[in-house]
């Protein structure tokens, strides 16, 4: 494997204090050191003590140095990341990351004033727009790394396109002016709650559109996990709107064996025994082929105990055998559900009526490994960005149930490309489901004739993104963009 061009660099990356952002940036850098390019990862102390072991042979290049989390009033103690906090309470922890700039200060400092190399690179996530400046003072450019759908971020769109077409609300469940038509990217009213709470300024202070904005705005260039396989001109629309090249990463799956290991944005970011991944894995090699399907939505996905009721009820109605990876909605602690808990969630004699053709599971699941398996069939998602590309990798179909941020513009991607369908909802602020439309979906894609069309065109997909020759390129064309500086920058605004 090349270097992508040149010598070696000095890159020094810092992701969002979630572990569905830390997990890529991750990846980013080990591939950066599989090409002979010295990394800095940076995070604070837990979140690096929680980060899955690098291999052996990357250990040279890749050093995590941890900055100290300020204390924030109404922060649980101990709590530094996403996982530590219940879902949609994550203010406080963009409170606390902008305490981390003093600390990320006297860290560069340190370095010039040390003698060390001067980091060429420093490669940031959307919540760190006090960084560029300081970067500035030491003449080491930034780019940042966004690792949700890259769509998503069109949708959004720059600072100059929400000027000249200002949306309010309800404009939010139609496509945005600036997207080519036709198109069928648009939240619907229960999502749009979400994407208008991104326009408003939270517990920070700054609201997270803001800080993309500004981010995005005092940075060469932006990396995205995507390729033009999975996103058709997205890239192009993108580098227009914000007038910065916005680059292909590639999709970032960890090859395995490493995947054993490593914790995803829908794993437990402790990880897992032995014996739990073997448990489920060995379950699932004595059922047929195509036979199950797999269901998890995330970790951090604001999902209701009504929500899980109904999600049950639906997949015993549906007929199918299922492996479902149950987390205890509204996750507040620092610790996560054991086995004994999923009672408290299913419905009275769920298990013993659902027994031989499902398993719930509420400890963790090795999810690549899980996808890999030839019983799997299809997977029921809340389409975070990581599961989806993880899905399409395998080409299993998709059984569609987003809550937030970029899921619901994913589901709309995913079912245009046709390899899915949507749990229907109810078209209101709550956006409710029941177990007749878990149900339906569920033999749409696993058990009626149409599950056909929906597993040709997964595979399709599978066909497309399984080129592992394309994708090493593209993360040397972003290698060789970093050699050469970033690119232009047109910083003209159109209206």
């Amino acid at each position: 494997m090349g270097d992508g061009g040149g010598g070696g660099l000095d890159v020094v990356v810092f992701p969002w204090l979630a572990f569905g952002h830390m997990i890529p940036y991750l990846e980013l850098s080990k591939r950066l050191a599989a090409r002979g390019h010295d990394v800095t990862f940076v995070s604070t102390p837990r979140n690096v003590s929680r980060l899955p072991p690098v291999p052996a042979g990357l250990s040279a290049r890749l050093r995590f140095v941890s900055l100290p989390m300020p204390p924030v009033d109404g922060l649980p103690e101990g709590a530094q990341s996403t996982a530590d906090v219940p879902p949609g309470n994550d203010e406080l922890i963009k409170k606390a990351c902008d305490g981390l700039a003093a600390p990320f200060a006297a860290f560069m400092a340190d370095l010039v004033a040390a003698g060390g190399r001067k980091p060429d690179w420093i490669i940031i996530d959307f919540a760190y727009h006090w960084l560029p400046p300081i970067a500035a003072e030491h003449n080491v450019p930034c780019a940042v790394f966004l690792i949700v759908q890259a769509a998503a971020i069109a949708f959004l769109g720059p600072r100059w396109a929400n000027a000249a077409h200002p949306r309010a609300p309800l404009d939010f469940t139609a496509p945005p002016r600036w997207f080519p038509p036709p198109s069928a990217m648009a939240y619907r009213r229960n999502e749009a709650r979400w994407v208008v709470g991104a326009f408003r300024p939270n517990a920070s202070g700054v609201s997270d559109i803001e800080r993309m904005w500004r981010t995005i705005e005092s940075c060469r260039f932006t990396i995205y996990r995507s390729c033009d396989e999975v996103e058709p001109g997205v890239l192009a629309l993108l580098t227009d709107l914000f007038r910065r090249p916005a680059v292909p990463a590639g999709i970032l799956l960890t090859p395995p064996p490493d995947l054993a290991a490593a914790a995803t944005d829908d794993d437990d970011v402790d990880g897992g025994s032995s014996g739990d991944r073997a448990e489920t894995l060995r379950w699932l090699d004595e059922q047929p082929p195509k036979s199950v399907i797999y269901v998890a939505l995330g970790s951090e996905a604001p999902v209701t105990a009504k929500n899980l009721q109904e999600l049950a009820l639906g997949l015993e109605l549906a007929g199918v055998r299922f492996l479902w990876a149950l987390r205890k909605p509204a996750v507040g602690t620092l610790s996560h559900a054991s086995a004994a808990d999923a009672d408290e969630f299913l419905p009275d004699g769920f298990e013993e009526r659902t027994r031989g053709r499902g398993v719930v599971w509420t400890g963790w699941v090795p999810q690549v490994e899980v996808l890999a398996q030839a019983a799997v069939g299809a997977f029921l998602t809340h389409c975070g960005w990581g599961s989806t590309i993880e899905s399409l990798v395998f080409g299993h179909p998709l059984v569609m149930l987003p809550f937030v941020v970029d899921q619901g513009l994913v589901a709309r991607a995913m079912a245009e490309r046709g390899v899915g369908v949507e749990v229907a909802r109810e078209d209101d602020d709550e956006g409710s489901f029941g177990r007749h439309d878990v149900a339906a979906a569920v033999r749409r894609v696993m058990v009626e004739d149409e599950r056909k069309v929906f597993g040709e065109n997964a595979r399709k997909m599978k066909e497309a993104v399984g080129d592992q020759r394309r994708q090493e390129q593209y993360f040397d064309e972003l290698v060789e963009l970093l050699h050469a500086g970033g690119g232009e920058i047109n910083d003209e605004k159109y209206c």
